[in-house]
């Protein structure tokens, strides 16, 4: 796709980035068939396609328009259309670069406006979480209807066993400490942190670090998510000189941002060569997992005799788009006994996108109703998942439990020991 940057509008690396990204596109429409929106909406500015001919007009002077940042709100970044794209055109960093400068030229509305700060107010904060939940019962009324739908009732049971084993191995991962998950379902942490032991590893929590920045990030308030980038680099480097090999997340989407650190933090003179450092020993816990020998037979039975449990597995969009490792998921479920059935359209999302599921509700609505079909078609017994957006958005209407799966892992792991 020919361009011409209008330096005035972008300057520096970014016009540079976005010129070679443009110009890798070759306008084939391949990435349509894979976009969920698109595929709701048949709208050709609500795929990728018409996506970048937008932020192409953008770039090159046009002025920005409600309309502009309508079609480019309503893309849930799913990075589908990456994983299908023959030229290899990196859409989302192009629409980093275009969501940045939309920003900067289009006043929202204030209902708008608001929102978005009270988002990047409270979800980065594992206290202002926590705090909303005991407030939801009272303010529900009060809040937008997607808000108040996204707040969990209660605090996930999981919080009741969050038994963590103590540091006693040589081999230690470092592990986000996070925001949302931390307050709503600790328990997922606690589940990874034993299966690693069981393995000789233990997993590191460090109290300085914090949100991985992607709500910021996400919202296009690219300087506060450089702070949390930059404030979990300081909090992570004593450890990574201590001989830390590794740093996880059990949400997707946080593991994925933490990857990006070093494209986003790299040319920086400061922390550039910390985040390329850091970004490197990025891993997914399904790929550590992989790459270790199962502490014992397991068997996620229920009762003598009785057969496997059966699972639908949701690979969020992160795990398959975004970090290409939602095969080594499937393959420690069923390591452990556990029967994966067939879901239709896996590679759709589900929806929640972040804080896509409060501000496009209608649209992640109609995606989350489609994969709770789709998950639901062959009556399991569980939906596991790996992304803790992802679990809170389809616990909202599935009709049976929605876990992590190393939860599931961890829970078979101690059938197998009693």
């Amino acid at each position: 796709m020919q361009t011409r940057i209008d330096e005035a509008t972008v300057a520096g690396t970014d016009a540079r980035v976005a010129e070679a990204i443009l110009r890798s596109c070759v306008h084939c429409g391949f990435c349509n068939a894979t976009c969920p929106t698109y595929r709701l909406l048949g709208n050709e500015l609500d795929g990728p396609r018409g996506r970048i001919y937008l932020m192409k007009q953008m770039l090159e002077g046009v002025p920005v328009s409600g309309t502009t940042v309508r079609h480019l709100d309503r893309c849930l970044t799913c990075r589908a259309c990456e994983t299908t794209c023959p030229s290899g055109v990196a859409y989302s960093s192009l629409l980093d670069i275009g969501r940045s400068r939309a920003e900067q030229q289009y006043r929202r509305p204030w209902r708008e406006r608001v929102l978005r700060r009270l988002l990047r107010a409270v979800l980065p904060s594992t206290q202002r979480v926590r705090l909303a939940l005991r407030l939801a019962p009272f303010l529900r009324g009060m809040m937008p209807a997607a808000l108040a739908a996204a707040l969990p009732a209660r605090r996930s049971r999981a919080a009741t066993g969050a038994e963590w084993p103590r540091p006693r191995h040589a081999r230690r991962i470092i592990i986000l400490q996070g925001c949302v998950q931390t307050a709503t379902h600790p328990g997922i942490d606690a589940a990874a942190a034993r299966v690693l032991d069981r393995r000789g590893i233990s997993l590191l929590r460090l109290a300085d670090g914090g949100c991985c920045g992607a709500v910021d990030h996400h919202l296009a308030a690219a300087e506060a998510a450089r702070s949390r980038m930059i404030r979990n680099l300081n909090a992570w480097w004593p450890a990574i000189e201590a001989g830390a090999e590794a740093i996880i997340s059990t949400s997707s989407a946080c593991t994925a941002m933490l990857k990006d650190y070093g494209r986003l933090l790299g040319s920086d003179p400061e922390h550039g060569q910390r985040a390329l450092r850091t970004s490197g020993m990025v891993r997914d816990i399904g790929e550590v997992l992989a790459s270790l020998p199962a502490p014992a037979a397991q068997d996620p039975s229920r009762g003598a005799g009785s057969s496997p449990m059966r699972i639908a597995y949701h690979a969020p969009c992160s795990l398959q788009h975004g970090l290409r490792a939602q095969d080594a998921v499937a393959s420690a479920l069923t390591a452990c006994g556990y029967e994966l059935e067939p879901v239709r359209d896996a590679h759709l999302c589900c929806g929640a996108a972040g804080t896509y599921s409060i501000l496009q509700p209608e649209l992640s609505t109609q995606l989350r109703r489609d994969k709770i079909a789709a998950l639901q078609a062959g009556n399991p017994s569980a939906i596991a998942t790996a992304n803790i957006g992802c679990l809170i958005h389809l616990v909202q209407a599935a009709a049976v439990p929605v876990r992590h799966w190393i939860e599931l892992v961890d829970e078979a792991e101690r059938n197998a020991q009693r």
